[in-house]
């Protein structure tokens, strides 16, 4: 399956627009020219017009179809100071903070989708993930019924039999260090509904640990039992269960032996890991040794689509997350 191409086709048949936040960044720049030309999105450059042309220039790229917008300059700013106010008031905010704030190319982009003029933000090549997810709660905030954002990566691992002939669902790989037992279940919530509306997927969603069904003791064990029984509770219509080893996950004989009667154990396709740091090293392990295609992080659990880049992403990388924002935007994810 090649599920990028997928992405691709959808995001053609129902065009949205998409902030680029890091506008006058070349990555950006050779991104959005591919974009333009497949005709994957609409696209919103944020950055000082001059500097983006000369780069664009500089690079052989076109951008001419993209909207290109200052925060410095744009006539929206003092609309969006003012609407930035209204929401942050109780937190503290003052007019004069707001003004200065959403000239920032990520508030700024970020109040762009809050009222309309795009449909999801891409940033992160020069941004650190809290630099995003920052306006990103504040403004857009989280969707009804999700408590807390995360974000997943989708893995299509070559030649394999585990989850949907590769296709896999990891979480949390990129936004919670170290999640309450809530906020697990709300991630394995959020990641099973991910699942089905964007890779159309019957979500077997497993929670793992480093022991299957009570085999072994302790807090660590404990918080992930009890994100497993919450889960169960808020969302009765879900295939989750836990806790499981990774075998025990996706391999169908060692749950017969670890865990029988499990409806999810040896046949799970989405994997929600105890805390970032295994999410993290996981899905590297997978990408590096199977030589894996991981897209991603992509965040969820946003009213609206908000996604983040690695640093050391390339312009492929951008177009591909820029695809999928669109999808999500299509989806309603």
């Amino acid at each position: 399956m090649d599920l990028m191409k997928n992405f691709w086709e959808m995001a053609k048949k129902d065009k949205k627009k998409v902030v680029l936040a890091e506008g006058e960044e070349r990555r950006n720049l050779i991104a959005c020219d591919k974009i333009l030309k497949n005709g994957l999105a609409d696209i919103l450059l944020i950055g000082n017009k001059e500097r983006i042309e000369e780069n664009a220039k500089y690079l052989s790229v076109n951008v001419e179809g993209a909207e290109i917008l200052d925060p410095e300059t744009s006539t929206l700013s003092e609309g969006f100071a003012k609407e930035f106010y209204e929401i942050r008031k109780n937190k503290g905010m003052t007019i004069e903070k707001a003004e200065k704030m959403v000239k920032d190319p990520l508030y700024f982009g970020t109040m762009c989708v809050k009222l309309g003029y795009a449909d999801g933000m891409v940033s992160g090549a020069i941004h650190t993930t809290g630099d995003l997810l920052r306006p990103g709660l504040q403004i857009i905030k989280t969707a009804p019924g999700v408590s807390n954002v995360s974000g997943f990566f989708v893995m299509m691992v070559p030649d394999c039999k585990y989850g949907e002939s590769g296709l896999l669902l990891f979480a949390d790989c990129a936004v919670n260090p170290n999640p309450t037992a809530e906020q697990l279940a709300s991630i394995a919530i959020t990641t099973a509904e991910t699942a089905k509306k964007l890779c159309d997927l019957d979500p077997k969603v497993a929670m793992l640990s480093f022991s299957t069904m009570g085999s072994a003791k302790g807090e660590l064990v404990d918080k992930v039992r009890q994100a497993t029984e919450i889960a169960k509770k808020e969302r009765n219509d879900l295939d989750i269960d836990g806790e499981l080893q990774l075998d025990a996950a996706i391999e169908e004989e060692v749950a017969r032996l670890k865990a029988p009667g499990s409806s999810v154990a040896g046949k799970a396709n989405v994997l929600v890991f105890p805390d970032l740091q295994t999410g993290n090293i996981g899905y590297k392990l997978v990408q590096r040794f199977a030589k894996a295609e991981a897209i991603g992080p992509i965040c969820q659990g946003f009213a609206k689509p908000i996604n983040d880049l690695s640093r050391g992403c390339n312009p492929d990388d951008i177009v591909n997350v820029v695809a999928m924002t669109v999808v999500q935007a299509q989806k309603g994810i």
